[in-house]
């Protein structure tokens, strides 16, 4: 049977790798974009062809090349006294890692499984350590360490960072993560604080917090870690945030006699998952917040980013095989081999994630692929294999053409895809990782 229908003219068609874009985003941000594609699209090739003719092809897969540009970009548009970490939770791939060892400043981990692995793949670079509910043996383990920092969350986790360094005799660094108030600055679709919420420090604690660390001198204080909201897109909202951090940084240098010199700002900044062209203007962020690190006196303290997505998104792909394309009550469902149970970003995010469709070269003779059914122009759902109607990426999307056999390329699946998702949902085979190196 053929299903391939075609809609009436001028019905709207995206998210094919044939399709043109229009003239205002025709810029170095498309260009990139094309050559980047083609790097995917070949990788994609070579493992189609050695994969058996009965599997599928279900694949992450990585620039490494385009990741280190973008970091060393991010880097290198940095103020003089600023740093910038890699948040791990982002995409602790050990080949990420090692792509980034050389780029960042270090490494930020928020577990002690984390904590573990950073310092097992990359011993040489500084760690950092926060998150809330850290466990005494996760402390204990950042002490032995003898990690760049911890980040405390609570004045009880203090008061324990203080019994084990008595315990073992040693010293240790941190910095106090403070929780508070955003000061008519508008939040995002992810606020971290300025609420109430299980991460760092109420204000008023503040005074309490100084005094127990005047009961354990094995405690050194470095400074404050505020990051009080996430999915970040607006330069200027971000240039208020940090505006807002270092006046009430050096606020508190003054009324308690603080000599501190290092202010983390967290990261935060975010991906625009539904116009992937519209990038966070970091090089202008960068230039702005020179200008304000001058006109707030801020030159001699360290101000230290981490962030996660914003580094690796745009470097991973997530690749599924078309297996079937069916109607059901109407609606077209095109459905890969994989899902959300490899791929969560679209159910955690709850959006449509932005694909291509690369077709297929060449059909094998005698092999399924060969049924003669797919859509041209056509509104569809995109699904994977799971047995539960939850298992969308894409929901009513237009799709130019697409196959039995063709291949969904889903991209910016470089952060928080493979590592939040529910991998073992079903027992299904992971996909195969290739890194482009």
């Amino acid at each position: 049977m053929n299903n391939t229908l075609t809609p009436p003219k001028n019905t709207p068609t995206s998210h094919d790798e044939t399709s043109s874009f229009e003239p205002s985003v025709e810029n170095e941000w498309v260009n990139n974009v094309a050559v980047q594609r083609s790097r995917i699209n070949n990788a994609i090739t070579q493992l189609a062809a050695k994969s058996p003719i009965d599997t599928p092809l279900c694949a992450y897969i990585y620039d490494l090349p385009a990741l280190a540009q973008h970091a060393q970009s991010i880097v290198a548009a940095l103020p003089d006294n600023c740093e910038f970490y890699y948040a791990a939770k982002a995409n602790p791939e050990e080949n990420i890692l090692a792509t980034l060892a050389p780029i960042v400043h270090g490494f930020e981990s928020a577990s002690g499984g984390e904590l573990n692995w950073l310092h097992q793949c990359q011993s040489d670079v500084p760690i950092i350590f926060g998150g809330p509910g850290k466990l005494v043996s996760e402390l204990a383990q950042a002490i032995d360490l003898n990690i760049e920092a911890i980040h405390v969350e609570s004045l009880t986790e203090l008061k324990r960072i203080g019994l084990l360094c008595q315990q073992k005799q040693a010293n240790c660094r941190i910095l106090l993560r403070m929780n508070i108030s955003l000061e008519g600055i508008e939040g995002t679709r992810l606020t971290m604080g300025g609420k109430p919420t299980p991460f760092g420090i109420d204000r008023e604690d503040l005074p309490a917090a100084l005094s127990i660390l005047r009961d354990f001198p094995q405690i050194e204080l470095l400074g404050f870690h505020f990051h009080l909201m996430s999915h970040q897109l607006d330069k200027a909202r971000h240039l208020a945030l940090m505006e807002l951090y270092f006046t009430t940084f050096k606020r508190w240098q003054e009324q308690f006699s603080l000599d501190v010199k290092l202010l983390n700002v967290g990261g935060g900044i975010g991906i625009d998952y539904a116009n992937p062209a519209q990038l966070f203007d970091w090089t202008g962020f960068c230039d702005d917040l020179g200008q304000l690190i001058q006109r707030e006196n801020m030159q001699a303290v360290t101000v230290r980013f981490e962030c996660g997505r914003f580094v690796t998104a745009n470097a991973g792909f997530y690749v599924m095989e078309v297996l079937d394309i069916k109607q059901s009550h109407g609606e077209w469902f095109v459905i890969g081999h994989g899902g959300t149970h490899h791929f969560r970003t679209p159910a955690a995010q709850n959006h449509n994630h932005p694909f291509y469709v690369k077709q297929r070269e060449m059909l094998q003779s005698g092999n399924e692929l060969n049924i003669n059914s797919g859509l041209i122009r056509q509104k569809a759902i995109v699904v994977g294999q799971l047995c539960t109607p939850k298992d969308v990426l894409a929901r009513q999307v237009n799709i130019e053409t697409v196959q039995i056999g063709d291949y969904v390329v889903f991209t910016q699946a470089g952060a928080y895809a493979w590592n939040i998702s529910h991998q073992h949902f079903l027992m299904h085979a992971a996909p195969v990782m290739h890194f482009i190196d």
